[in-house]
């Protein structure tokens, strides 16, 4: 922990040269007082998110989206949810209702999102050694291709599996439409499950937890879609077309070397 410490007192001191005056001598501040004690590493991180937002509220106009400065932040969008930087150019969100409700339906895709964008590659990179330990025939289409709409495959999955993906989900959405969501301050997606004790118990910490899995999220939302369509286009497994990201170095030298991209 002392190394993680050091490495985010580090990145944050070079970062520090881009934050306003005021929050830079604070966030220096709590570096000088730290001295690599991992309890301040929340605090440090507050206070990053707490500079990133009073420079987006410095460049951007009064009353203008921050996602597209020329364009009015719409009513609804008034900055109180994490990730909320005004965008909305075919003005969904109409009111404060349908807001929550969409938040609701892009939190629900985000973590759908972030297992299948984990999912896809390691199913590429496990499914046939699986299957030989199991005795079953491998679910990967031709060239070590993910079962998909675009790639053709679904066919071979038990139905026995999409039963119980389908009772779990309906499960979820139940627990969140008369459970969770009748509970005082519930905000969308909160289903008090953290099994780990890793939800922070202040306020900005929450803040800086809730911002993390939207953004991570939207851009699992991005990913997943790209490997989709890659994989149609190219005909081509994410893991054999960019290996780099999915399997070890030597792995990856070795199959160029033998590949010929590598002389």
């Amino acid at each position: 922990m002392k190394i993680s410490a050091a490495i985010l007192i580090a990145s944050v001191g070079s970062a520090a040269a881009f934050v306003a005056p005021q929050a830079k001598s604070s966030i220096r501040t709590t570096l000088a007082m730290s001295s690599g004690d991992d309890e301040t590493i929340p605090q440090i991180q507050n206070e990053m998110v707490a500079a990133e937002e009073e420079i987006i509220a410095k460049n951007t106009l009064p009353g203008m989206s921050t996602a597209l400065p020329f364009m009015e932040r719409p009513a609804a969008l008034d900055g109180t949810l994490a990730g909320d930087v005004g965008f909305d150019p075919l003005g969904f969100a109409k009111d404060k209702d349908t807001l929550m409700q969409m938040r609701e339906a892009e939190i629900k895709h985000a973590r759908l999102a972030m297992l299948a964008a984990a999912g896809w590659p390691i199913s590429e990179l496990a499914d046939k050694k699986l299957a030989l330990v199991a005795g079953l025939d491998p679910l990967l289409q031709s060239a070590d291709r993910a079962p998909s709409v675009l790639n053709g495959g679904l066919g071979k999955v038990s139905p026995i599996y999409w039963g119980v993906c389908i009772a779990a989900a309906a499960a979820i959405d139940l627990y969140g439409i008369f459970g969770a969501s009748k509970k005082a301050g519930y905000i969308p997606g909160d289903f008090g499950f953290d099994p780990l004790g890793l939800y922070p118990k202040d306020a900005e910490g929450q803040k800086r937890m809730q911002l993390s899995e939207i953004k991570n999220g939207r851009l699992a939302m991005i990913a997943i879609t790209a490997f989709a369509v890659q994989e149609f286009v190219s005909q081509t497994g994410v893991v054999d077309e960019t290996p780099i990201f999915f399997k070890p170095i030597g792995q990856v030298m070795f199959e160029y070397a033998n590949s010929g991209y590598i002389h």
